[in-house]
């Protein structure tokens, strides 16, 4: 899109997150591409099908898929310690055999940056895995990027174990713009002038402290992050280099619970916002 240097966050937030899905899909719709992505959570999930080319499948996930017992439920969470089954989500519906598969040639073959955001459980810091850490039916990094901490287990890769992006870079505005991008949207799951706050986040940092304290200490820190990254995007945004773009009503979802109804209000409350996309990035 002209001669600026673009980027897209999407920080996920998960049943929320079908905002970012209505987003995309007006995206593709209009031909509207970016040179870097930048996915925390299940944000990475929508930006994997966004740079994929596939309309409309991050919606079936969330509306269809979403209700099935082995996708997400107090089930799976007695069986193996996680609420969402990630290796259904990744690998039973996403594989190249599964029932939606994941066009990996595609997002491959897309020239756009991809970085997915972690947080290493061990130290509690940020990892960034780009496209070179992606293999076909082999989508560890975004399982890793969307592991709710205490709702589902660190996710193990190379034997390190990895919780939601969320918890040590929830907003990666700050990194975007240290990487030489211009013109960055944004999108939020939450209200933009809402501040997080710390109280949610107390109760599964103590439980989080007994395996991983480090990590347990970035989420009790998680709520500031949260609010000086997008306190930062606001700054940014009076310059012209961000485009925030945020539901401003969260239609009754959280993070793990929803309503067809909700689902459906806020993936067109995505959709709608992305009006706003082309001018500002040509702008």
């Amino acid at each position: 899109m002209g001669t600026n240097r673009t980027a897209v966050i999407d920080v996920g937030g998960g049943y929320r997150s079908i905002f970012g899905a209505g987003v995309f899909d007006r995206c593709m719709e209009e031909g509207i591409n970016f040179d870097h992505c930048y996915g925390v959570s299940a944000g990475s999930a929508n930006l994997a099908s966004f740079l994929a080319g596939q309309l409309r499948r991050c919606y079936k996930f969330y509306t269809v898929y979403s209700s099935r017992r082995e996708y997400a439920g107090a089930g799976n969470f007695v069986k193996d310690g996680s609420f969402v089954n990630l290796d259904y989500v990744y690998g039973t519906l996403s594989a190249h055999d599964g029932e939606n598969p994941l066009d990996y040639q595609a997002l491959m073959k897309n020239p756009a940056g991809f970085t997915v955001v972690a947080c290493n459980a061990l130290d509690g810091s940020a990892t960034y895995f780009d496209k070179s850490d992606l293999a076909q039916d082999n989508y560890d990094i975004l399982k890793a990027s969307s592991s709710v901490p205490v709702a589902n287990k660190a996710y193990m890769i190379d034997e390190i174990p990895y919780l939601d992006g969320g918890i040590a870079d929830p907003v990666p505005v700050r990194k975007a713009l240290d990487e030489g991008y211009d013109r960055i949207v944004l999108v939020l799951t939450r209200q933009r002038d809402i501040l997080r706050e710390q109280k949610k986040d107390v109760l599964p940092a103590r439980i989080l402290a007994r395996t991983y304290p480090a990590a347990a200490e970035r989420l009790m820190e998680r709520y500031k992050t949260y609010n000086d990254e997008v306190a930062l995007a606001k700054e940014a945004e009076k310059k012209g280099k961000v485009l925030i773009l945020a539901p401003d009503s969260l239609c009754g979802l959280t993070t793990l619970s929803k309503s067809l109804k909700g689902l459906n209000e806020m993936y067109d409350k995505g959709y709608r916002s992305a009006e706003a996309i082309k001018d500002f990035l040509v702008g």
